[in-house]
């Protein structure tokens, strides 16, 4: 009998050593993804402006989301079959390294050297990138009301995480409350 406890001990232990160790880790690669990620903005695109502003947040929808749902449904016309729910798009970046759509990809095409892939992904059939909210101190809604662009790091695999809002002079909306 007190062998088992101590069985158990151990194996509750282990357990717990083995979560915080996977939590540690998970916290390193998004704050390694944050500080050597590439720097993208994505252009924000309308929402139902009652969901604009809620509370401490607000809804997002990029411009590039509704040219992927078009290049979508555009090849789902010609072939006739469904795509996968998630995906990749080549992006071409510009001088202040906006991405403009270019096309859809199969994660495996060559780049040129204005290019980005992105993944992307679908969820209640709309285009997601990383979120599609972006929280802020209560009370704090005026300072997000002129967001033109999401700022984003993209990781070697073509994963984004959204960073931070800004204005369509491309300046930082906020403050960074990392």
């Amino acid at each position: 009998m007190i062998a088992a406890a101590k069985l158990n001990r151990t194996i509750v232990v282990a357990t717990l050593v083995l979560i915080l160790a996977l939590v540690n880790w998970s916290i390193w690669a998004k704050e390694r993804h944050l500080a050597a990620g590439e720097v993208v903005y994505l252009e924000l695109a309308p929402v139902d402006p009652r969901s604009l502003m809620q509370g401490d947040y607000m809804a997002l929808n990029f411009d590039i989301g509704n040219r992927i749902q078009d290049a979508l449904l555009e090849r789902r016309m010609q072939s006739g079959e469904m795509d996968a729910a998630d995906g990749h798009v080549v992006v071409r970046l510009d001088a202040q390294r906006i991405a403009n759509f270019e096309r859809l990809d199969s994660g495996e095409s060559a780049l040129e050297a204005d290019e980005m892939r992105l993944r992307y992904r679908m969820r209640n059939g709309r285009v997601r990138f990383a979120t599609d909210a972006f929280f802020f101190q209560e009370g704090h809604a005026e300072r997000y009301e002129p967001a033109r662009y999401g700022q984003f790091r993209v990781n070697g695999r073509g994963e984004p995480l959204l960073v931070s809002l800004h204005d369509t002079e491309l300046e930082l909306l906020g403050e960074m409350e990392r």
